[in-house]
Parts: structure tokens; C-alpha cells; sequence
């Protein structure tokens, strides 16, 4: 299976540099770098084969994603979506494209993803029913570790064990196969950050496809290397996405409830501003 890889970046520094050799060294051949206008000399240093598509703003993950998807090799049978600051383990591009090998049915599939004090990044998760999406987003600010997030995050599977039967994985890395992003039409652009990789798995399960989880692959990622450049506008973002989702799943008598979604996630954008205010002063 050929694999093209695209790397979304946005002034991440050395991250991007790292990021690249790791694919590199992982045998990726066809490496796209879809550069949100970066500001932070991030591309410099690339090799002259790495193709680099100029973006001319920041347009986002989902849009960045799409804009590099379109300049992969037209040989390629899936795509490696990647943020820039994560590193690639040896043999994880193989086990990943093996992992589509075995399941044709298999649309994508997402790598363990370890944070770099060695813990493990929960990428698979459910698709959250809306009891579960208020408890998660309002009682996880206060107790991280309740039953909602547990559940919603499947805190209680054993992350050693390789599905393909997941609601959706984290966007930050996975390997979709070429047809199936073809087929969805790729991310959806008008989330700008957060969600997208959501919407993505959400609509591939209604084009019949499944999303996989495959821990014999790993990544290191650092998280959040471009996000925070912009905290309160990622967190403004982030929550306009998870509205936006919420509109377009939502069906029969809960659909009513959206304006009460709203409000609720209008307070719990100022409780994470005031949230993130109140970190930043002690950090001075």
C-alpha cells in the first residue's frame, strides 16, 4: 500500500522538522506539508522533495488537511493526516497500512498516541449522547475523572488491544484509505478546529465504512504546539464546533434542546477563558 502523509502546520518550529524525518525514517516517501501562512520560518530546513502548499492564511486544520490531501501522490492508496508536532515511531506507518490490508471495509485508522511523559492519549472514543456530552463538558471542569468522561473517552477499554469498531478517533494522526477520503469529500471546511475529525468518522460510518484503532502503531505527540498560539480564540473554536456537530447530528425531540446546547456552551466558553486567565497570571 502506498501512503502519502500530510502535515498540517502552523509555526511549529523545530516540531514540523521532527515531525518530517520521523516520516522519513518511517518510510514515507510522499510527504505534503500544508503551511497555514507561518510566520515562524518552521519551513525552512525541509527537504527540497517535501512538497509545501502554500495556504496563504490560516485556514484551519479540516481546510489546511483538504488543501494538502489535493497535492498527494496520485499512486497513493491512503493518506497519513498528521499535525506537525508529533513523532512517528518506527513501523507504525506499516502496521497502520497493514491494518487497512486485512479490512477492506475499513475506512481509517488511528495509531496509540502517547503524550511525551509517556501516557496515553485517549484517541478512541464514542460518539456522546447528549446526557453524556453535558456531563463531560461541565462536571469534567471540576472532577476530570467522572463517569462521563470515562465513558466517553472509553477510559475502561484496554488501549492494548487493536478494533476496528470505533465511534472516531482523534484527528492529530490516523491513515484513511484514498477512497474513502474521496468518497466524504475529505474534512469538512467549515469547522475551522476541533470536531472535524468527529464529523469525519461521523460520516464515514453513514457511508459504511469503519474506524479503527490500531496500538501496535505509535506516535509521541506534544499537543496543542500551534493551538496555543491563540488560546482563547482556539477555545471560542473549539466550541462553535461542538455546536456545529451538535446541529447536525441531533434528531427528533432532542433537536429542541439545541438552544439550551447553546447557552450551555456559551457559559462554559467563559468559565475556560476565565479558566485559562486565572492560569496564565499564576504562571507569571
Amino acid at each position: 500500500m502506498n501512503v502519502s502523509a500530510v502535515v498540517v502546520n502552523y509555526n511549529a518550529g523545530d516540531h514540523l522538522r521532527d515531525c518530517v524525518r520521523s516520516l522519513r525514517a518511517d518510510g514515507v516517501g510522499d510527504v505534503v506539508v500544508a503551511d497555514n501562512a507561518s510566520r515562524d520560518r518552521s519551513l525552512d530546513g525541509l527537504d527540497s522533495d517535501v512538497v509545501v502548499v502554500h495556504t496563504g492564511a490560516n485556514l484551519g486544520f479540516g481546510t489546511g488537511a483538504n488543501r494538502g490531501a489535493a497535492r498527494a501522490a496520485a499512486t497513493s492508496d491512503a493518506l497519513l493526516i498528521c499535525n506537525p508536532d508529533l513523532v512517528v515511531e518506527p513501523g507504525s506507518v506499516k502496521s497502520l497500512a497493514a491494518a487497512l490490508e486485512r479490512d477492506p471495509g475499513l475506512g481509517l485508522v488511528a495509531p496509540r498516541i502517547e503524550n511525551t511523559d509517556g501516557t496515553t492519549y485517549p484517541s478512541p472514543r464514542i460518539f456522546p449522547g447528549l446526557f453524556d456530552a453535558v456531563g463531560h463538558a461541565f462536571v469534567g471542569f471540576f472532577k476530570p475523572d467522572n463517569r462521563f468522561t470515562r465513558r466517553y473517552r472509553m477510559l475502561g477499554v484496554d488501549r492494548s488491544q487493536a478494533s476496528a469498531s470505533v465511534d472516531w478517533v482523534s484527528g492529530s494522526c490516523f491513515l484513511v484509505r484514498r477512497s474513502a477520503w474521496e468518497q466524504l469529500g475529505g474534512f469538512d471546511e467549515s469547522y475551522f478546529m476541533y470536531a472535524e475529525d468527529v464529523d469525519l468518522c461521523w460520516r464515514a460510518h453513514r457511508a459504511g465504512w469503519r474506524v479503527g484503532f490500531e496500538p501496535e502503531a505509535r506516535v509521541v505527540h506534544v499537543q496543542g504546539v500551534s493551538a496555543n498560539q491563540h488560546p482563547y480564540r482556539m477555545i471560542l473554536e473549539h466550541h462553535r464546533s461542538l455546536l456545529r456537530f451538535a446541529v447536525r447530528t441531533t434528531k427528533g425531540t432532542e433537536r429542541v434542546l439545541l438552544p439550551v446546547v447553546a447557552l450551555g456552551l456559551g457559559v462554559r466558553v467563559a468559565v475556560a477563558w476565565a479558566q485559562r486567565a486565572l492560569l496564565t497570571r499564576r504562571a507569571r
